[in-house]
């Protein structure tokens, strides 16, 4: 959720999409196999520019940790130690828990017209809060769309919307494809020392994250203990040991925690298994994804979709109400992290500062402070 806060908080606040779109892509994540947050990504990138989209916004959320997360890696297992940057990321806590509020406020003010929004979205933080489990994530999506279409399946029209067409798919013209081309034929003469790994078990660290990513559903956290099962004791790749390094690795730098996937894809085959693993555990769902998008594009002029969808938006705040509870159940007992809450919700709120410069602020500000 705090990552699905910084999404809303940007394309908010450039005008990119209505906020209503992004809770329809929360939903449809919510409900379908795959890491949520970064299927949320790409379907928001769909809405915004077609395949194109979904295929920059996707890398935008992936590259830059992958990057991060194999360059640790291989300084973790040539030098066997992570980097200390403690202090760093304690400020980072406070100052995602203001981007989580914002995002509820800003998301309820639309969303919450009445006393049966409020009730539903206090119950749906109630039972987050309560349970915890990505099978009460599903009950809350499918709890709600129920309540919303038996409450306002009466109250809804069907015209269709401007807004919710897909956009046009433009054709690409030839220069662009030539200039693909020659990149291509230049960037694989570095890369054929890769080929010296094992074919088979890049294609099985493929094949057994993209069978992982197809069969479960919630957020990260509810991967980990079945990942550590299948890389630890069946399969042998890591040890327990490197596995729970892994994950520090992996919440040490930003984006979705599966990204643990590259650490473990490169012990087992350096950089190439690295990419075959997280290819494997995000490519799959975010091609579900793009499939539902689409469908859901058309299913949302019906008016029982469009009911329940109305009850869904206001459980969406709520969860991002619990998600604030959870985060700030993590932050450090000291005077700073208030400073710092305080300072990053004024910023957000009353001075709009965009998010991408109130995390790294947070983390020198952390620094300085505790």
């Amino acid at each position: 959720m705090p990552l699905i806060a910084v999404i809303q908080n940007y394309v908010k606040k450039n005008d990119l999409l209505e906020e209503q779109e992004i809770i329809d892509a929360i939903f449809l994540a919510s409900v379908l196999p795959g890491p949520m947050a970064f299927n949320v990504v790409v379907g928001v990138g769909y809405r915004l520019h077609d395949i194109k989209g979904a295929l920059v916004c996707g890398l935008g959320v992936i590259l830059p940790t992958f990057i991060l997360v194999l360059g640790l890696s291989v300084a973790y297992f040539h030098w066997g130690q992570i980097p200390v940057v403690e202090r760093l990321f304690m400020g980072f806590t406070p100052a995602m828990i203001a981007i989580v509020i914002s995002a509820a406020w800003s998301m309820a003010r639309k969303t919450i017209k009445g006393v049966p929004e409020i009730v539903i979205s206090l119950a749906a933080c109630a039972v987050l809060l309560g349970f915890g489990s990505f099978y009460s994530t599903i009950g809350i999506v499918l709890g709600s769309s129920l309540v919303g279409w038996l409450l306002f399946r009466n109250s809804i029209t069907t015209p269709p919307e401007p807004s919710e067409l897909t956009p046009p798919v433009e054709p690409q013209s030839e220069p662009q494809s030539s200039s693909k081309n020659k990149l291509l034929s230049v960037s694989l003469l570095p890369a054929m020392w890769l080929l010296t790994v094992q074919p088979g078990l890049v294609l099985k660290l493929f094949t057994t994250f993209a069978a992982m990513s197809l069969t479960l559903f919630g957020s990260g956290y509810v991967f980990i203990p079945i990942i550590q099962d299948l890389v630890v004791h069946n399969q042998g790749w890591v040890t327990n040991k490197e596995f729970i390094d892994g994950l520090a690795i992996s919440q040490i730098t930003p984006g979705p925690i599966l990204i643990t996937s590259a650490f473990i894809g490169y012990k087992v085959a350096g950089l190439l298994g690295a990419l075959s693993a997280t290819v494997g555990m995000f490519l799959p769902p975010a091609l579900l994804m793009l499939v539902g998008t689409y469908f859901l594009n058309n299913l949302k002029k019906s008016a029982v979709v469009k009911a329940a969808l109305r009850g869904v938006r206001p459980a969406v705040v709520g969860m991002l109400i619990a998600a604030a509870f959870l985060v700030g159940s993590t932050v450090p007992q000291h005077w700073a992290s208030v400073v710092i809450l305080a300072a990053a919700l004024i910023a957000i709120i009353r001075f709009h500062v965009d998010v991408a410069l109130i995390i790294p602020i947070a983390g020198v500000v952390g620094i300085a402070l505790y």
